[in-house]
């Protein structure tokens, strides 16, 4: 604060004080003997406190001596004088001019360490806020990285290979026909190579596109009634001519109220999670996929018989990018959050827990009663 704008406001104070006391002596005065001086003495004080208050700096202090010279002046005998006769109002004239000063003060400072409180506060949020930005920036760094490592290990691989089957391709097309190398079978193989990575990297990206459309909020569910029994079949089909190394059971309860859901993204969803069984468990060994009602909901599991999640882990699995620190199965690690990402559209809820010997993963789905 400047300081012409101290000096007005230490007159206006002053000013204020005059007014103030004013008022309150022309309103105490009429009340003759029926009002005490405790009462004068409270009710100067209270408007000490509201200038010391309201206008800072010295005003209070100043106020203090101006209610002291009014209380001794007009309450205190001989009236309309500035002697005092009796030396207990001395004392009490005394006494209230160091209390009424001493509160002026302290009702001064008091404002003071507030503004200096509120102006520690605002540089406390704007570091929290800094602070915030930073951590945003560290995760969306994390993030970026761990995008790049997916993409540098899982895009790689497949493209090595398509560029080694065309390489050798060309090569050998380039070559006269009576030098050639490769048979029709080797080029047949060579050509499966090339159309099964080209998959892969389809894979890949629609995945991509898939986790982006359904985090971003955009969803775009084609709902219709769908019968639970039909989509765990559906996904277990698919499963099945994937991996064939795997048992696929399914536990199916009679008579299972069907869901508003879009039929081909919850396949995917099951589907997603029979994979991630698959992948997790040895080979030979069994995936029961089961659906059953519960709560006014209908609850899907699939459950392996792998190693199994460690607690810790539960939650972090369904985040984009997460592969466990032993996991060398490679992949983008977005499977699960993309199953997530489909169940909440749904207005369901997925997490995962032990099973009888791995990992179960369990998902509701609001049972859609008047379905059937």
């Amino acid at each position: 604060m400047n300081p012409g704008s101290t000096s007005l406001r230490l007159v206006a104070g002053i000013m204020a004080s005059f007014a103030a006391i004013s008022v309150a002596v022309a309103l105490l005065l009429p009340l003759g003997e029926s009002v005490n001086t405790t009462t004068v003495a409270i009710a100067l004080m209270l408007i000490v406190v509201l200038i010391a208050r309201f206008f800072e700096g010295v005003s209070g202090v100043i106020a203090s001596f101006i209610a002291a010279i009014s209380l001794n002046y007009f309450f205190l005998p001989p009236y309309r004088t500035l002697v005092i006769s009796d030396p207990e109002n001395w004392v009490a004239l005394v006494v209230f001019l160091a209390i009424a000063a001493t509160v002026g003060h302290l009702s001064a400072t008091s404002n003071k360490r507030r503004a200096q409180a509120e102006q520690f506060y605002k540089e406390l949020e704007d570091a929290f806020e800094t602070a915030s930005e930073a951590e945003a920036l560290r995760r969306s760094e994390k993030l970026k990285t761990a995008l790049l490592d997916a993409v540098t290990h899982d895009f790689r691989t497949p493209l090595t290979s398509v560029k080694a089957s065309v390489t050798a391709l060309i090569d050998d097309n380039q070559l006269p026909k009576t030098e050639r190398t490769l048979d029709q079978h080797s080029r047949g193989e060579l050509l499966q190579v090339i159309n099964e990575e080209s998959d892969r990297l389809n894979t890949f990206v629609d995945s991509m596109v898939e986790l982006a459309r359904f985090q971003s909020g955009d969803n775009r569910l084609e709902r219709a009634t769908v019968a639970p029994e039909k989509v765990v079949l559906k996904a277990a089909r698919r499963a099945r001519s994937l991996r064939p190394s795997h048992t696929l059971r399914s536990d199916i309860e009679a008579d299972l109220p069907a869901v508003s859901a879009d039929s081909r993204a919850l396949v995917e969803a099951v589907y997603n999670l029979i994979e991630n069984a698959a992948k997790y468990s040895p080979s030979g060994t069994t995936i029961q996929i089961a659906a059953a009602r519960h709560n006014g909901s209908v609850r899907f599991s699939v459950e392996d018989e792998g190693v199994g999640i460690p607690a810790s882990e539960r939650e972090a699995v369904f985040e984009r990018f997460y592969r466990g620190e032993d996991d060398g199965r490679g992949g983008l690690g977005m499977g699960l959050a993309i199953v997530r990402g489909i169940i909440e559209a749904h207005g369901g809820k997925i997490w995962v827990e032990a099973g009888k010997k791995g990992a179960r993963f369990v998902f509701d789905l609001p049972a859609n009663e008047d379905g059937r």
